[in-house]
């Protein structure tokens, strides 16, 4: 049984080789050294080192094995098929860029006893390059060609959702490829699977996170896929912890650019700056930072592109349209210009950046009244507040004709005690807008339910309002006002404040006022409230109005973007291509002669 065992261990090690010895990776370095090759300035400088270290590493004791990183390269190329769209079930040919990182990775030796010289691998590049089936491959290889006994292979992040995603990528490789299906053993079915078992060397591979309080690990290879999301070095600080177990580990870390350089992320990426320049020298520590050189502006130019993304100038990718598209959509909208560069384009920037400029707020500006708009169909939007916060009503009225907009129409409140201190303070003329009919008052210190009520009720009157979309935050008091009262509400809709229910409903204003279908009367308070407005996003992208970061009140533009995500949820749905095409084969086989 140790007999075959064995046998099966070899031969799984034993990758076959292209007879052809080119040496890539040296080949890539010079030729992005010497400009052939478009890179930016850390993958220059990555570049570089690799070319000095071939003349000054072995003083200090590494070696170059041309063997031992062709063997990687053949690994990926021979053994691993990829999975998804187009690619599905293709070779896993490696561009320029991943070959440098493969066969760097594992070409590059100690000279005392020939385990790999790099240790830690921190590879930052723009959204959709490729690099999480690059990371999910090392595991594999890790797996069953690196000649580890029981070697434990990892996919980490903070959350287990998290760490599933690039070991998902593993399994699929598991799947496509022959070679490894008929050598591993999978645990679970399908999306469920958690386990993947080399039996022949006792070794697994399987996602971890830090909220499963694990401990104990001894990681031959670990991979921790995107970074940028990870608040501590918790995750990273417990995989390392069991290198001194191993004779040669692994920590391969992937990210986007992030927004906080005190971030683990931020201090790896300057960490791997300063390595690759010579800065810093750490010869167990490999970096490619991929990013832009200064001056230049992806907004401007697509020639600077490559530089992000390396795989653009190699490959024939559809991600070049998508990027067209994102980089069209966020021009005018700092808050998603700020997404667009962090994730696609490697530039680090805030967590958090205004939303609507006035290049894209004022063209959306329109002459009319609330009294030319009555009769018509309207959604509503309610931002409730207590004391100094604003109190904002605001309807999004329904075009009569196809070449109409929607209509914005706005109604603000703010207590009338201590409005001049609060004019001072804030820097902002409401005494004016008050005087103007722009800015309602209540008396006192809190806002007047039921004056807001009042008008609401109005409203509904004048309009036939379809719903009204509210922020939970003190509607109790207006219920019960009305209940008191015996007065019928429009209908009330609780609406989130959340990423799940503000990124559609911000996306969809958004488009709306991109494309001028959706309009404002230039009320004062909303458009400086729209000024205001700061969009903050997580890490997948997801976006939301924060209150805490924005420059000024904005709760108007609350109320807007609740009621228009109340729009977007009422328009009919468009058929799903699934939907349609499950239609049209349940038609044919109902018209199909028995």
């Amino acid at each position: 049984m140790q007999a075959s065992q064995a046998r099966a261990a070899s031969s799984a090690e034993r990758v076959p080789r292209k007879p052809r010895r080119v040496d890539r990776v040296t080949a890539w370095s010079k030729a992005v050294v010497s400009g052939r090759v478009i890179a930016g300035p850390h993958v220059r400088a990555a570049a570089a080192r690799h070319l000095a270290d071939l003349k000054t590493g072995p003083d200090r004791g590494l070696v170059w094995n041309l063997d031992a990183s062709l063997h990687a390269i053949a690994f990926f190329e021979e053994v691993l098929h990829l999975n998804g769209g187009a690619y599905e079930g293709n070779a896993f040919h490696l561009l320029g860029w991943q070959s440098f990182i493969v066969g760097s990775l594992y070409g590059w030796r100690r000279a005392n006893d020939h385990s790999r010289r790099f240790r830690v691998a921190y590879v930052e590049t723009g959204k959709g390059s490729g690099k999480s089936p690059l990371a999910a491959g090392i595991g594999l290889h890790g797996l069953t060609a690196d000649g580890e006994s029981r070697a434990e292979i990892y996919a980490a992040a903070t959350k287990r959702d998290q760490a599933m995603i690039l070991f998902r990528d593993a399994v699929a490789m598991y799947e496509q490829s022959p070679e490894l299906f008929n050598r591993l053993t999978s645990s679970g079915i399908g999306e469920k699977t958690w386990n993947l078992a080399y039996l022949a060397t006792g070794s697994f591979f399987r996602p971890i996170a830090a909220e499963q309080g694990q401990s104990g690990p001894r990681p031959h290879v670990a991979l921790v896929d995107e970074l940028h999301e990870h608040p501590t070095n918790h995750v990273i600080e417990m995989l390392r912890a069991g290198f001194k177990s191993r004779r040669q580990p692994l920590l391969f870390a992937i990210t986007n650019s992030g927004h906080d350089l005190t971030s683990p992320c931020g201090q790896y990426h300057d960490y791997a700056i300063k390595v690759c320049s010579g800065a810093a020298r750490d010869d167990a520590f490999f970096g490619f930072v991929c990013s832009l050189d200064d001056g230049e502006d992806p907004f401007e130019t697509e020639a600077c592109w490559p530089k992000a993304n390396p795989s653009l100038q190699e490959a024939n990718l559809p991600g070049v349209e998508y990027l067209r598209q994102q980089v069209l959509e966020a021009r005018g909208l700092p808050s998603k210009q700020a997404l667009v560069r962090r994730l696609n384009f490697c530039q680090w920037t805030q967590a958090e950046s205004p939303w609507l400029s006035p290049q894209v707020w004022m063209p959306a500006a329109r002459d009319y009244t609330a009294e030319q708009l009555h009769g018509r169909r309207a959604y509503a939007g309610l931002d409730l507040s207590s004391t100094t916060d604003l109190t904002a009503l605001v309807l999004v009225v329904e075009p009569v004709e196809s070449a109409e907009p929607w209509r914005i129409l706005t109604w603000v409140w703010m207590p009338d005690a201590d409005l001049a201190q609060r004019e001072k303070d804030d820097k902002v003329p409401y005494t004016a807008w008050v005087r103007d009919g722009h800015l309602l008052t209540t008396p006192g210190r809190a806002i007047s339910k039921l004056l807001v009520l009042q008008r609401l009720v109005r409203l509904a009157e004048q309009f036939d309002i379809v719903a009204c979309a509210y922020d939970r935050w003190r509607i109790q008091d207006l219920r019960t006002l009305a209940d008191d009262a015996g007065i019928q509400l429009p209908p009330l809709v609780e609406y989130g404040q959340g990423y799940k229910d503000m990124s559609p409903a911000v996306d969809a204003f958004e488009e709306r006022i991109l494309a001028e279908t959706l309009v404002h009367d230039r009320h004062p308070v909303l458009t400086w409230a729209a000024a205001n407005a700061v969009i903050v996003p997580d890490d997948a992208g997801n976006r939301k109005l924060s209150k805490a970061k924005s420059s000024g009140r904005i709760d108007p533009v609350v109320a807007a973007v609740m009621a228009i995500g109340q729009v977007a949820r009422a328009e009919p749905r468009s058929e799903s291509f699934w939907e349609s095409a499950s239609a049209d084969a349940s038609s044919t086989t109902e018209a199909a002669p028995a």
